[in-house]
């Protein structure tokens, strides 16, 4: 019940940022198109890719949270990572294409740009945006894939920042009659925006890649597991054990073996060690897939 409650939580945050990503995407083009801002526009086109990308990570929340099957006896938790790489990529693409755009802008004598309304949209956008991730951390602080949206959400507030900051910049150099140079200014921002984002998506990039190829699970997850694990090795007076572990979107395995001398332990004496690591591996709040092993055979345990 519980992770049925978790999963209701996210789908409503992803909700939430949908709605969010529709209000700002739509007004930031609009603006665009009314002021010729070729960074409104980019920023506009940037959060309606988020609308999509968006859904993905709610249609992704809706299959991990189908039961496992017979053709899916694991179930399907592996999407969530696919998702969250699928994003990293999207965005990274959009940045590469807006750069790419904002140079050939440069090298054609920079536009002209109202940068007034620019300073009013980011300025708008930014408390916007703030208030979002507020919001989405409040809602389900826990989520990978509301993480995500997190990460976007400040990515989009920085982005924001740095138009109207680049954008005020403009207006002192109108005011010093220096218009040559505001002309680079919106296709400057663009460009810097660009550099400021590509951080974002590399890292989303780099986490859906390690979970799918089960790289070991965060430090801060992975020093909860060795502590459970010395508690219990303690309290029992087990050897060391091998531990493995990784994270599959919502879903931490475990694997581990302590290998102990003949003849000193049964089947009892395993369930209660079992009990004891599994009911600490518990609290670290995932769907927990945890096999723990007493055996006399080191190879295996290998």
């Amino acid at each position: 019940m519980a992770d049925v409650d978790a999963k209701k939580v996210e789908r409503r945050a992803l909700v939430g940022s949908i709605v969010g990503a529709s209000v700002i995407g739509a007004a930031a083009l609009v603006w665009g198109v009314v002021a010729q801002s070729r960074v409104l526009l980019f920023d506009g086109a940037f959060v309606l890719l988020g609308i999509v990308l968006s859904a993905l990570s709610l249609a992704a929340s809706r299959a991990a949270a189908i039961a496992p099957s017979a053709r899916f006896p694991f179930g399907r938790q592996a999407v969530t990572p696919i998702a969250i790489a699928i994003q990293g990529a999207a965005l990274l693409g959009t940045l590469v294409y807006a750069a790419a755009d904002a140079v050939a802008i440069i090298l054609a004598g920079g536009s002209d740009v109202a940068a007034g309304t620019v300073v009013a949209y980011g300025l708008l956008s930014m408390v916007c945006s703030i208030g979002l991730v507020r919001w989405l951390r409040r809602t389900a602080p826990a989520s990978d894939l509301v993480v995500a949206e997190v990460a976007q959400w400040r990515a989009g507030a920085l982005l924001s920042l740095v138009y109207a900051a680049g954008a005020g910049v403009a207006l002192l150099l109108a005011v010093w009659s220096l218009d040559d140079v505001v002309r680079y200014v919106d296709p400057g921002l663009v460009l810097l925006a660009c550099v400021v984002l590509v951080p974002i998506p590399l890292r989303l990039l780099r986490a859906a890649g390690l979970e799918l190829m089960e790289a070991a699970p965060p430090t801060e997850i992975a020093t909860r597991i060795d502590r459970a694990v010395e508690e219990v090795r303690a309290e029992f007076d087990l050897p060391s054990p091998v531990v493995r572990a990784t994270k599959l979107g919502e879903r931490l395995y475990v694997e581990i073996d302590f290998v102990v001398a003949a003849g000193g332990w049964d089947v009892s004496g395993e369930d209660r060690v079992r009990r004891a690591l599994l009911g600490r591996l518990e609290t670290l709040g995932y769907e927990l897939w945890a096999n723990v092993e007493l055996t006399t055979d080191p190879e295996l345990a290998a």
